[in-house]
């Protein structure tokens, strides 16, 4: 499940070239925090995928919300 949220995620990444350097910024819209920006590409979606990795560590940790993607959800519930 989680594999599949992150593929999903990753699908739903924007990139644009920063005219000032040439390097490359990424984000994923629906997940507001997560973006990565270096001076390839696929560094760049290598980057966002290791930053998305992070994110949803600490939000599992801190039992955060997670948006659902292209209907994937994640409900982290506590075990006793």
């Amino acid at each position: 499940m989680l594999t599949a949220y992150i593929r999903a995620a990753m699908r739903q990444a924007r990139y644009e070239i920063i005219e000032d350097d040439g390097s490359f910024y990424g984000s994923i819209p629906p997940i507001p925090g997560v973006w990565a920006n270096t001076k390839t590409l696929e560094s760049c979606r290598e980057q966002l995928e290791s930053v998305l990795e992070g994110w949803l560590l600490v939000s599992i940790a801190d039992h955060s919300p997670i948006p659902e993607i292209e209907g994937i959800r994640l409900d982290i519930r506590q075990v006793a």
